[in-house]
């Protein structure tokens, strides 16, 4: 077994940075989309993922996946969401077992309705800090840690 060694200071710092990140950014741009739209940002971005998909429509297991949820998890968004009429389930007509989260009408609005509070909340809590910065760059740092789907 090859002797590992222990993170440089460099490294570690960079770990504990992204960390930070990783957990503050979901906080404070939930907080601002609760407090504006109430809504919080899965909701949002399972709202975005659905207006982008065809037919606007998607089996749950996808939006869970790309947000690392699980699909019992994923189910409590998309019921929160149903609950407000911007979504419907429906059983997958080629796999009785699966689901689809379909946008409503009211969806695509909601949606529209809040995509400037989320723009706002990315300028405020993440690119009003990178003034300056190489983003090409910095968007292929993370692509290149981020699991490839």
């Amino acid at each position: 077994m090859p002797r590992l060694e222990p993170l440089s200071p460099d490294e570690e710092a960079f770990l504990r940075a992204l960390g930070k990140v990783m957990a503050s950014l979901p906080r404070v741009v939930d907080a601002d989309m609760l407090a504006e739209q109430g809504i919080n940002g899965n909701e949002y971005m399972t709202l975005v993922h659905l207006s982008e998909a065809p037919d606007h429509q998607m089996r749950m297991s996808e939006p869970a996946n790309m947000f690392g949820l699980s699909v019992s998890g994923m189910t409590r968004v998309v019921q929160r969401l149903e609950n407000q009429s911007l979504v419907v389930r429906v059983r997958c007509p080629d796999d009785g077992r699966a689901w689809l989260a379909i946008l409503t009408g009211s969806g695509w609005t909601r949606l529209k309705r809040a995509w400037p509070s989320n723009l706002a909340a990315m300028r405020r809590h993440v690119f009003s800090r990178l003034e300056g910065c190489d983003l090409p760059a910095a968007a292929g740092v993370l692509e290149r840690i981020a699991p490839s789907p």
